[in-house]
């Protein structure tokens, strides 16, 4: 595709390349729209079980904001661009199936919020993170401070944030901000495949409403369980769990079929 942007299949996951890696992989206004497009084709792909978002090449996964861009921007321009973040990855936190993000390199900024807004961080063994932005003057602008304190805790989103600090890979997982970091960074997306396996191999209707149920964790607690019902009461009734209910008496794999 154009505008720094490819799109790559291995078996059922899609893999999303940034592919500007002489800007260290930032994000343009190019980029961003043509994420936004990205996401709609996949939605309308049922194949598709989980997306896998990366960089190109091994120095950054995406450093943030294409800063020389930004610089010849108004101020009215930097805040429309900010409201593009918003409508056109929206769909990274809200798609049918998992979203992972397999962090190559630097995360910063606005790239680890890229990776934030995904279900599963796996990073590479010397990879960066951070949110350096008070340290310039400004704060994360594309979701950084709301959506980290729900993964790591609101005491060390503000140690991250309002210190400035960048953490390696194995700090980061340490906290949870990454699920699993992988010691070599040409095996990446073979161990970040290995490590999905069990969602390319299982029922997409139950991944969906699991994805479903989760997200409804930041509801008040009933309403959350009302959420959970309903989207069990839609597995209850589909094909694969009568196939997984045979395949656990046969001893057998289950073949799920996403029906």
């Amino acid at each position: 595709m154009s505008e720094g942007l490819r799109i790559e299949r291995r078996e059922s996951a899609a893999i999303v390349v940034l592919d500007r890696p002489d800007r260290q992989n930032a994000l343009s206004r190019d980029l961003v729209r043509a994420l936004g497009r990205v996401g709609k084709e996949l939605d309308a792909d049922d194949s598709v079980r989980a997306v896998i978002l990366t960089g190109a090449g091994q120095r950054a996964f995406c450093a943030g904001a294409d800063l020389k861009e930004r610089r010849g921007m108004s101020n009215a321009e930097v805040l429309d661009m900010l409201r593009l973040y918003r409508t056109e990855l929206a769909w990274i936190g809200a798609f049918r199936a998992p979203v992972v993000a397999a962090i190559n390199g630097i995360a910063l900024g606005g790239g680890l919020e890229l990776a934030l807004a995904c279900d599963l961080r796996i990073a590479v063994d010397g990879a960066v993170l951070g949110l350096p932005e008070t340290t310039l003057g400004i704060i994360p602008g594309a979701g950084g401070t709301q959506r980290l304190p729900r993964i790591v805790g609101a005491a060390r989103a503000r140690e991250l944030i309002l210190l400035g600090r960048r953490w390696t890979a194995r700090e980061a997982f340490s906290i949870g901000l990454v699920n699993h970091v992988v010691p070599d960074a040409e095996r990446l997306l073979d161990d970040t495949l290995a490590f999905i396996r069990p969602i390319l191999d299982g029922a997409p209707l139950a991944q969906r409403a699991a994805l479903e149920a989760l997200r409804a964790s930041e509801l008040p607690l009933e309403q959350g369980l009302e959420v959970e019902l309903a989207a069990y009461e839609r597995c209850l009734k589909s094909e694969d769990r009568l196939e997984g209910l045979r395949a656990f008496e046969e001893k057998r794999p289950p073949r799920f079929t996403g029906r």
